[in-house]
């Protein structure tokens, strides 16, 4: 196993788990109640999987899906569930200096006094730890809220770029995947953030919590890599079906636009929908992020014709042809085919002229 693969395995993973048990500690400070530190254990699953990776696929991933990305997302999503619902009134009035003026004068004082003995040096750092520590815990619980959401989705996008990768994906591909997350993380965090800080949405538990389910299903998308990537097919008697053809030459394509209407922008329309139409909630930027869906819908549903009409124009070129065991799945191949044979042929007539030509002298003779 090489020395890089194994430490981007673990290193990854630790910052999945750290993360994970910081949100826990703020539920337990949130709900003060020592009970919610069980969630902690949803991190042996993630220790699970590490173990099983390291043994059965040398730290390397799977492909198309991504265990530690899910199993990531276990054991974060419920501690951010408890924190959006729980979603404390504390006045947000601490202000970014006021920790590092608390910092600075307590430094000052241990510092004078381990001036005495350099044996006080210890005890001054863990003072230090320990005021820094209770400054951070006397940060509001929204602004601890939204912290976590952003590092949440931030980490997911670069743990997927620092997880080793399997032989099935490519670097192109995955940077290709990495591109789309960051979008899709971008528009994960605005509809959480945006939908969830509306006054009259924080009244409705019940609307609280399809916000959140909506949040955890348009999530489930990260662990999947199918946005980059081509199941392939072969011309047999089970895959000449026309579905089976459409799916094997636009399976990538094909998912982009089911997540899109399904996952993520599909979901998102509806929430803003019935937040304006059924509860008359109204705002300048809610109005605008549900023009902005409606607009990816209708954009994707247009490609989704122009993919169809481009597979029924290929179908019937090729019926025409009388190309019927032809596969349409892989075109670029087909082509490659095509010019390798007329370059067969080419060779061939070099070398061989017509046999009009070879028999005309004998003729003469």
């Amino acid at each position: 196993m090489e020395l890089m693969v194994l430490l981007n395995a673990l290193v990854t993973r630790l910052l999945f788990v750290l993360h994970s048990l910081i949100g826990v500690w703020r539920v337990t400070a949130a709900k003060k109640e020592p009970k919610y530190w069980l969630l902690a254990l949803l991190n042996l699953l993630l220790c699970l999987e590490t173990g099983l990776t390291l043994k059965f696929k040398q730290g390397r991933g799977y492909k198309w899906f991504s265990p530690a990305i899910f199993l990531y997302l276990i054991c974060t999503v419920p501690s951010l569930w408890l924190l959006e619902i729980h979603h404390g009134t504390q006045y947000c009035g601490n202000e970014p200096g006021a920790v590092q003026v608390n910092l600075s004068n307590q430094d000052f004082n241990q510092s004078r006094d381990s001036s005495h003995g350099s044996e006080r040096t210890d005890h001054h750092i863990i003072q230090t730890a320990k005021v820094f520590v209770n400054q951070l815990s006397t940060i509001c619980e929204t602004v601890w809220t939204l912290a976590l959401h952003q590092t949440f989705l931030l980490l997911l996008v670069v743990g997927r770029w620092l997880l080793p990768i399997g032989v099935e994906i490519t670097r192109d591909q995955l940077s290709q995947l990495l591109l789309m997350f960051v979008g899709t993380a971008a528009d994960i965090l605005e509809f959480a953030s945006e939908t969830l800080d509306i006054e009259d949405v924080r009244k409705n538990y019940a609307l609280i919590n399809a916000i959140l389910a909506v949040w955890t299903w348009s999530m489930l998308q990260f662990p999947l890599d199918l946005a980059v990537q081509h199941i392939g097919c072969k011309p047999t008697a089970s895959t000449r079906r026309i579905p089976s053809l459409l799916l094997c030459r636009y399976s990538a394509e094909l998912w982009n636009i089911g997540v899109s209407l399904f996952i993520q922008d599909g979901p998102f329309f509806i929430v803003r929908s019935i937040l304006m139409g059924h509860f008359r909630i109204f705002n300048q930027m809610l109005v605008f992020f549900t023009a902005k869906n409606i607009l990816v819908v209708t954009l994707q549903l247009y490609r989704l014709a122009v993919i169809t009409l481009d597979f029924r124009a290929t179908i019937l070129q090729k019926s025409r042809k009388g190309e019927v065991g032809c596969c349409p799945c892989e075109p670029y191949e087909a082509s490659t085919h095509a010019i390798a044979d007329q370059d067969t042929e080419m060779k061939e007539v070099v070398a061989f002229p017509p046999k009009e030509e070879s028999q005309a002298p004998s003729a003469e003779q």
